[in-house]
């Protein structure tokens, strides 16, 4: 147990000791590559049609007044004199660093200013479910799912996702992970999905002079039985190949990124790993708890809710550079919490459990570089039930948004199901013809056009931000003369 869950209520340190066995059999590394191994590469840029999601799920009820800090507003340090993080014009070292002169981000979370200077981070806040439950189970559950009150249904709204499209790489064996030791409510139902506590070390555990041994013994086990118990045995064993041929110890990070020497940093850095390696998986599902700070919510630096600010910013830093320093890769990062805290801080110099929280999503294709709020206000007559942030924008909607416009999933009412969601703008449409990435289609990108047809190593080097996706002016998967045709036409109208 984390030092940060000393602090946190009964029920979340018990939702916390809930770690599931791995209930997955089989071993050994492949000698030589298999040949069932796809060869599939990823698309290089947000003009294509699918990302692959990374969501990543803040146990615990995080604070998003603290995550990023609503330094206009007087109430916040009325009601916070000792949790509040400082105005961005305070004399100290320790305070907000401005986004916009009402937002801020706290001093941990600079590592993420690039990203949202490229206009590649965009955070949502007064956003998360609107059903009132304030249990840690209940809104972990109903976020997870995708239908907020309904206890019956079972599968979550990235496993339904999955459900309802086809493989991205159709060779793929594997279109999901979680990486935590039982499969994230989020990603029940999905196919060819299992859940991997440690990328780096996924294996039968025990003498590995005997592993082919208990291998063949478990393969013969789980045949003798129905179908899908033998299908779900081969994936997890072919998983456990193709994992095995993945350098994770050797991984070296693009871009400058250090990664924290941490669970979820060491996570995070494998999840890279994991990807570059092009084997076809389409969504990965991480967690971090610790953010249930009842007690001793300490925000400067070397407190318990500090040093998980450290990590996750840090650890979101390190992937933005890892992934989108070179070539832009189709990858959205989407980051919440079950809900936020109360406004005003309690006898322990803690929090409790709130409703209002915040989104962090960050990529290519999000519209970011600002903060997308629907601000309520934080005055006791704005409140949720006279004491929490209001909800103005259910996280269904940025979900919703980013299923469809990112991961190409239009069939919304299956993936959230009995819900009608409202965009609101969070993704960024990719122009095609735009070559040179100013934002408009015109005579500028005549000659980057011609270098993406003719010589398109050329143009990656010499845009290497840039999608070379954006000369498919047909849309049809290829850059041929049919859109040298299209792009003229496009310059004409």
């Amino acid at each position: 147990m984390s030092s940060s869950d000393c602090h946190s209520c009964s029920e979340y340190m018990q939702l916390s000791r809930r770690q599931f066995l791995a209930t997955t059999g089989g071993i050994a590394a492949a000698a030589s590559l298999p040949a069932w191994i796809p060869k599939v590469a990823y698309a290089e840029d947000e003009c294509s049609d699918r990302d692959v999601i990374i969501s990543i799920f803040l146990r615990g009820g995080a604070d998003g007044l603290t995550l990023c800090v609503p330094h206009a507003e007087d109430t916040y340090y009325d009601e916070r004199p000792a949790l509040a993080i400082p105005r961005p014009d305070a004399s100290g070292t320790f305070k907000a660093i401005d986004l916009d002169g009402f937002f801020g981000l706290p001093p941990q979370f600079g590592g993420l200013i690039p990203a949202y200077q490229n206009g590649d981070l965009l955070i949502v806040h007064a956003a998360g479910s609107t059903d009132p439950t304030r249990s840690h189970f209940d809104a972990m559950r109903y976020m997870e799912v995708g239908k907020p009150g309904d206890l019956t249904l079972n599968t979550g709204w990235l496993g339904r996702h999955l459900q309802t499209t086809s493989p991205l790489f159709p060779n793929s064996i594997l279109r999901g992970i979680g990486i935590n030791f039982g499969l994230q409510r989020s990603l029940q139902g999905a196919p060819l999905t299992i859940p991997v506590p440690d990328l780096s070390n996924y294996n039968l555990s025990g003498d590995a002079a005997t592993r082919n041994a208990r291998r063949a013994v478990i393969e013969a086990i789980h045949y003798q039985y129905t179908d899908a118990l033998a299908a779900s045995a081969e994936t997890t064993q072919r998983t456990i190949d193709l994992l095995q041929t993945i350098d994770f110890a050797g991984y070296v990070p693009e871009g400058g990124a250090v990664y924290p020497n941490n669970n979820f940093g060491r996570s995070m850095k494998s999840t890279a790993a994991l990807l570059k390696a092009e084997v076809g998986v389409e969504a990965v599902a991480l967690d971090m708890g610790g953010w249930d700070t009842h007690i001793q919510q300490i925000v400067t630096y070397g407190g318990g809710m500090s040093n998980l600010m450290v990590t996750l910013g840090d650890s979101l830093a390190a992937f933005y550079a890892d992934l989108f320093s070179g070539p832009r890769r189709n990858v959205t990062i989407v980051v919440m919490s079950e809900f936020g805290r109360r406004i005003d801080q309690n006898a322990s110099l803690g929090l409790d459990h709130g409703h209002g929280g915040i989104m962090f999503l960050i990529g290519p294709g999000i519209d970011g570089g600002r903060v997308h709020a629907d601000w309520p206000g934080l005055e006791v007559e704005n409140r949720f039930e006279g004491i929490d942030l209001a909800i103005t924008t259910d996280y269904r909607d940025v979900l919703a948004e980013i299923v469809q416009n990112r991961l190409g999933n239009s069939d919304l009412s299956a993936v959230f199901p009995g819900y009608s969601p409202v965009f609101r703008g969070v993704t960024r449409a990719c122009m095609r013809g735009d070559l040179n990435c100013d934002g408009s289609r015109g005579l500028d990108d005549v000659v980057p056009f011609t270098q993406a047809v003719l010589h398109p190593e050329s143009y990656k080097d010499e845009h290497p931000t840039c999608p070379i996706n954006a000369a498919d002016l047909n849309g049809d998967g290829t850059i041929d003369g049919q859109d040298v045709v299209e792009f003229v036409n496009k310059l004409l109208e």
